[in-house]
């Protein structure tokens, strides 16, 4: 089949975060030259072939005028958990009455989550993938951990490696290190992490490995501790599986060391930061990613995302989608949260949600319109950007494209 091209016009801002332009000095800032105005761009097998002033674009075999609409990279969204039945709406609801959060409640979800059949599990994960798609999202990281068996673990992971074959979903993530299971409580009542420990890295990390390119674990008091973690951390960088950490989500739980030490690609939460975690990150290639609207949902401090990308840090934006402290996927609603709440600028905002969620992934072929980039792009019904804060809530999705072929 011929490769045919297409050239988009009418674009008024142009935002390609092309890495080629990154300035070294300013890791997480948006430089001069990666926002375009008056600009357009063509699109040929997929991906970018050019990009700048309108003035100057070359003829393609196919044309569209945006009307004077601003575009973005697609939103990277690098932590989700979509893999679930049933949902928490009383357990909110409570917590919006003053109860504090614990990570108990995702029993509750794999509770659920195991009765399911597997075609309805699968519905509901294309669909809150169609749901991501449909507010900008062009590449989506997703994990396991609501099964916490073997037989459950995998039949996630099977679901999830399905969907990465058929071009739906992007990224996968082993997350059986999420909570200890209710089945391995001791005489005391109490969970038996040491055992469950040795299941994770045993015989259920064995079977899930070959279908997902990621291992997260869930370091946190009430969860595992930084020796359990460990422990997963570096089962899975043996099993050949890249590192994620759930982190200094609920106190300074040692998580961000435990990532830094490691080399993990990210820690996710980062709510409670001890200096020594902010300059460590700082020194690293780890990406601290940060969830806003989860610390919405459980009324936590909000991670300090500023003090981060002050201190040198690389930082990322994910929705933490799951249905107890983030139930939802809006990434347009996370940046505008970042800049109205954790005062983040537009640009630096912008920039977490696209390169840096794809620098969380340790990808270079999307979070930004630079030739040779995966075409994906969020075009706004608007003709700058500064209008998903401007605006917060309104919808603004005009089309998305995800590898050139528009989806919405």
């Amino acid at each position: 089949m011929a490769t045919t091209s297409t050239l988009l016009t009418g674009i008024s801002e142009l935002w390609t975060l092309d890495p080629a332009l990154d300035d070294p000095d300013r890791p997480g800032e948006v430089t001069g030259d990666q926002v375009l105005h008056d600009a357009a761009l063509v699109i040929e097998d997929g991906v970018i072939a050019w990009a700048g002033p309108a003035a100057q674009a070359p003829t393609a075999d196919e044309a569209e005028d945006l009307g004077g609409r601003a575009v973005l990279p697609g939103w990277v969204d690098s932590h989700s958990h979509l893999v679930f039945d049933g949902d928490r709406a009383a357990e909110f609801e409570a917590r919006m009455a003053g109860r504090s959060y614990s990570a108990g409640g995702i029993g509750v979800t794999t509770d659920a989550t195991r009765s399911a059949p597997d075609d309805r599990l699968r519905s509901l994960v294309q669909e809150r993938i169609a749901g991501a798609h449909a507010g900008g999202t062009t590449c989506l990281e997703t994990k396991t951990g609501y099964g916490l068996t073997v037989e459950d673990e995998l039949r996630a992971a099977r679901l999830l490696s399905d969907l990465i074959r058929e071009g739906r979903l992007d990224e996968a993530t082993f997350l059986g290190a999420h909570l200890v299971p209710r089945e391995y409580d001791g005489r005391d009542g109490r969970p038996d992490a040491e055992e469950y420990v040795d299941l994770v890295t045993g015989e259920m990390l064995t079977a899930v490995a070959p279908h997902v390119r990621w291992i997260d674990v869930f370091c946190e008091e009430g969860a595992f501790d930084p020796e359990q973690s460990e422990r997963v951390l570096r089962a899975g960088a043996a099993a050949g599986l890249g590192l994620r950490v759930h982190g200094n989500q609920l106190g300074t739980s040692g998580g961000v060391a435990l990532a830094v030490e490691l080399g993990a690609a990210s820690v996710d939460h980062v709510n409670h930061l001890a200096p020594a975690d902010v300059e460590a990150l700082a020194a690293s290639d780890t990406i601290a990613t940060v969830l806003p609207a989860c610390d919405l949902s459980t009324r936590a401090p909000l991670a300090p995302a500023k003090e981060l990308l002050e201190a040198g840090a690389n930082l990322a934006i994910a929705s933490n989608c799951n249905p107890g402290t983030s139930y939802t996927s809006a990434m347009s609603f996370c940046v505008a949260t970042a800049v109205l709440q954790m005062h983040l600028s537009l640009a630096q905002a912008v920039r977490a949600a696209t390169r840096g969620g794809a620098l969380a992934l340790r990808r270079e072929d999307v979070g930004h319109l630079g030739v040779g980039a995966r075409a994906d792009l969020h075009v706004l019904d608007a003709p700058a950007a500064i209008h998903l804060a401007y605006r917060p809530g309104m919808p603004l999705t005009h089309q998305v494209r995800r590898r050139g072929r528009r989806i919405v």
